[in-house]
């Protein structure tokens, strides 16, 4: 088995399957008037999106935002990516959630199997 049982919270949009992310990222936002730059701990997806304009057609990878800090997120795109990893081996089903505490970003585990949880 390998990550399809597998679920991630993004910082707005929902779940994503684990097996359908093929990148994982630290990037800063750029500085706008008014508004900070911040770290985003984004994965990019196995699938794309594309956009029309009457130049054409623009075709880009598919990214989501899983959190965002004030520091850069040191290690974490190969602690999350160790997750993933320990979750395979154990053929384990579940949700790992992004928790950020004082810009240091922590990956946490809910298991479907759980007892006493719906």
């Amino acid at each position: 088995m390998g990550l399809e049982s597998i679920w991630v919270t993004t910082l707005n949009d929902g779940l994503i399957r684990a097996d359908h992310i093929v990148g994982i990222e630290s990037h800063q936002t750029p500085e706008l008037p008014g508004k900070r730059p911040r770290w985003l701990l984004d994965v990019t997806l196995a699938v794309s999106v594309g956009s029309g304009m009457k130049e054409g057609w623009e075709v880009m990878q598919l990214h989501r935002t899983l959190a965002q800090t004030d520091t850069y997120p040191e290690r974490a795109a190969e602690e999350l990516a160790r997750t993933f990893d320990r979750l395979r081996r154990q053929n384990a089903s579940g949700v790992v959630r992004v928790v950020t505490r004082h810009s240091f970003l922590r990956f946490e585990f809910s298991s479907f199997d759980s007892p006493g949880e719906p």
